[in-house]
């Protein structure tokens, strides 16, 4: 050890790590991690339940963004924090897998690192509190099974109660029925089953929103077919056309131009003609091969050129030009039609005749086709109407989780109680069970029950009433058994039979919760080392920038 570089040698230590980066280990990067779930968890915990505040948001372009949507606010709120930009990452993750319960997974999360602090300080080992927490995990996820009934999927008044139970807590609660209805409506429209029983439910793809500011919110629908914000190319071309045969195209109606740039040498005019004669011929080429199956509506992705319109208009045509990929998709859903790639391939088969009407209307100031009276549609568009932009979108939002929630319920048709009550039931039976684990993990196991109250409480706490006796109550009431229907009733802060008041949560999203949070947890308390540098050449960027804004910049500074 006394060696030349050794501590004998009098030499300088090596510096293996970059000077500049910032290095937090052992008990401090724990504490630092869980000091920054639980800021993120502060930030949304108030907005968790029926009487949850808002949230007022500045986006980087200067836009308001007002909601109470967990994922929402976290996905406009910068930071810097490694650990904390994990838990935001959660919440994305939840919105994805099951679109609700955004802002408990967060809070349960933060939750459970918050209750590891003291297990840390005792100086117990992150890892017997990890093997803990997921021992907890997989006990919680069996009680689960055990609390959860059944549901009828067929009964739309139950679909809607449930899908009710996710909205009460959100900014549609004042509309009623009104989004629950379009978003089992939408749900079931979109859902197919394929030959071996399985549902496929793509709402992302194929139910489209169309927020249209004015009128009144009772005008919100969905419609039996698809609609965009297009109008025909043409003046004279047919506004309103019943039973329409559709045609959907992925090429340009236009003359091909060269790929590079091309230049003709026209020693005679008589060429110059020959040449626009071609263009003509070739372009009424294209449209005889449309006008062979006798469409009466004609979509493409791409442009139209005055030509074709005009040779599409002779034939009683109604043309529809540069519409997005995804509403061609849907179109292609409601109408039966398939989309063609050139138009010499076009074929009966390829004809869409499931579409009962076509208009084009004006709404505002502006002009919109509708596809609607669709057999059987597989597709759909929901317009919303709303006084603001701002109200429009977070009823956009609500709708999204809405339809999060009945997709579940079809996909996974059990429920469990809502207001807190499954988590008071296993923070209970979590605890009751923590005394049979031996040694050390029983803390952590036991801790696990402990943050599950967290729901319970935060409703409580946000509807103004006292937290300690709801609590207490709420504790004495699951001691006994039989009694898992009981939690609080988010509107009053009283403790409720919420099975009584329909109150419920589907299986898929608790259990999708419980999961996310505990191994965010575990993850979080296993990382004893955090190095954040930067490296040379950022920094040099950085100080060029410094540079370029302040030129009287003197030498020490630059150096960094």
């Amino acid at each position: 050890m006394g060696g030349p570089g050794g501590p004998g040698g009098g030499q300088q230590g090596v510096f293996v790590i970059n000077k500049n980066a910032k290095r937090d280990q052992g008990r401090k990067a724990q504490l630092t991690n869980i000091q920054a779930g639980k800021t993120v968890a502060a930030i949304v915990r108030t907005t968790l339940g029926p009487r949850a505040m808002l949230k007022m948001l500045l986006d980087p372009m200067g836009g308001i963004v007002m909601t109470n949507d967990g994922n929402a606010i976290l996905r406009e709120v910068d930071v810097s924090h490694p650990a904390a930009k994990n838990m935001i990452e959660l919440s994305r993750a939840q919105d994805e897998e099951v679109g609700d319960g955004t802002t408990s997974v967060i809070i349960l999360a933060g939750e459970l690192l918050g209750v590891a602090e003291p297990l840390l300080e005792k100086k117990l080992h992150p890892t017997l509190i990890v093997s803990g927490y997921m021992k907890a995990l997989e006990d919680a996820q069996t009680l689960l099974k055990e609390i959860a009934y059944p549901v009828n999927v067929d009964d739309p008044e139950a679909l809607r109660e449930i899908v009710r139970g996710s909205i009460d807590t959100k900014f549609a609660a004042r509309f009623g029925t009104l989004i629950s209805d379009l978003a089992v409506q939408a749900v079931k429209t979109v859902c197919i089953v394929k030959p071996d029983g399985r549902k496929e439910i793509d709402v992302k793809r194929y139910a489209k929103v169309e927020k249209i500011q004015g009128g009144e919110l009772t005008d919100c629908k969905v419609l039996d077919g698809v609609m965009f914000n297009k109008d025909i190319t043409h003046p004279r071309m047919r506004r309103e056309i019943t039973n329409p045969r559709v045609v959907l195209l992925d090429c340009p109606l236009e003359y091909k131009k060269g790929e590079s740039q091309t230049n003709v040498e026209i020693t005679k005019e008589s060429d110059w003609e020959k040449l626009l004669q071609q263009e003509e011929e070739e372009m009424r080429r294209v449209c005889d091969d449309i006008l062979k199956v006798k469409p009466d509506l004609v979509i493409t992705e791409k442009g139209v050129s005055d030509l074709a319109q005009h040779f599409l208009m002779k034939g009683g045509v109604s043309v529809i030009r540069r519409i997005r990929k995804t509403d061609n998709n849907r179109i292609a859903r409601v109408t039966g039609a398939h989309i063609c790639n050139r138009t010499e391939e076009l074929q009966e088969a390829m004809v869409g005749t499931q579409c009962g009407r076509f208009k084009v209307q004006k709404i505002g100031e502006e002009y919109f086709t509708f596809l609607t009276e669709c057999k059987d549609p597989k597709a759909c568009s929901v317009v919303l109407r709303g006084a603001t932009r701002d109200v429009l979108n977070e009823i956009e939002r609500n709708l999204h989780d809405a339809w999060g929630v009945a997709r579940n319920i079809i996909l996974e048709p059990s429920l469990l109680p809502g207001g807190g009550a499954v988590e008071m039931e296993l923070a209970a039976r979590l605890k009751e069970k923590s005394k049979t684990i031996e040694g050390s993990r029983q803390y952590a196991y036991r801790a696990v029950g402990e943050a599950l109250e967290v729901i319970p409480r935060s409703l409580a706490h946000n509807c103004g009433s006292d937290v300690v006796r709801a609590m207490t109550d709420l504790r004495a009431r699951h001691a006994a058994p039989g009694h898992a229907h009981f939690g609080i009733d988010g509107k009053t802060g009283k403790v409720a039979d919420v099975k009584a008041q329909g109150i419920f949560d589907t299986f898929a999203v608790k259990q999708q919760t419980l999961r996310t949070a505990i191994e965010a947890a575990a993850m979080l308390l296993r990382i004893d080392d955090i190095i954040s540098g930067i490296s040379r050449k950022q920094q040099q960027q950085k100080s060029s920038a410094v540079m370029g804004a302040d030129d009287e910049t003197f030498g020490d500074a630059r150096d960094g």
